[in-house]
């Protein structure tokens, strides 16, 4: 098996050409950029083999995550995934047209709207992340469990520094 991969020669063809540079960087992140992809192309055949969008999952997610009863509001939704509240209406109303959630009146707020985990939608999302778990363990596999505990609290660490 080689040592080397993809990154090695693109770090080493940029150290010839620009030898005055620190190329310390691409070696973490551009493998990160890179094992990204990969798992941007596991989520997404995870997901079509449920016929859902990545999207979708992440909604789902959010509602099934919450526990028992499955439900949050449209606010907290946006909060957990990162998208304006008009595209959180958008995809709200989506998924309450393919029967995943239901929206219902907030108990306490008259105003407000309670967006609830359908039976049918905790079974294709529950199926869906069980597939993608799958398919994650098979990038990782290469990495004994040791390897695989230290990668994470490195990248926390990491990922810490970012999130405050």
């Amino acid at each position: 098996m080689s040592t080397s991969d993809d990154v090695d020669g693109i770090v080493a063809a940029w150290a010839r050409e620009r030898p005055d540079l620190d190329l310390g960087p691409l070696h973490v992140l551009s493998r990160v950029s890179r094992l990204a992809r990969h798992l941007d192309l596991a989520r997404g055949a995870a997901f079509a083999q449920h016929g859902l969008d990545g999207w979708e999952f992440d909604v789902l997610a959010a509602l099934r995550r919450a526990g028992a009863p499955y439900e949050l509001s449209p606010g907290a939704l946006v909060q957990q995934t990162l998208v304006t509240s008009g595209t959180m209406t958008n995809r709200v109303d989506r998924l309450t047209a393919r029967g995943f959630v239901r929206r219902s009146p907030d108990p306490h707020d008259r105003r407000g709207v309670i967006v609830a985990l359908t039976d049918e939608g905790r079974a294709v999302v529950d199926a869906a992340f069980a597939d993608l778990l799958g398919r994650e363990r098979e990038l990782l596999a290469e990495l004994p469990e040791a390897d695989r505990t230290e990668l994470a609290a490195t990248l926390r660490r990491l990922l810490l520094s970012f999130e405050g």
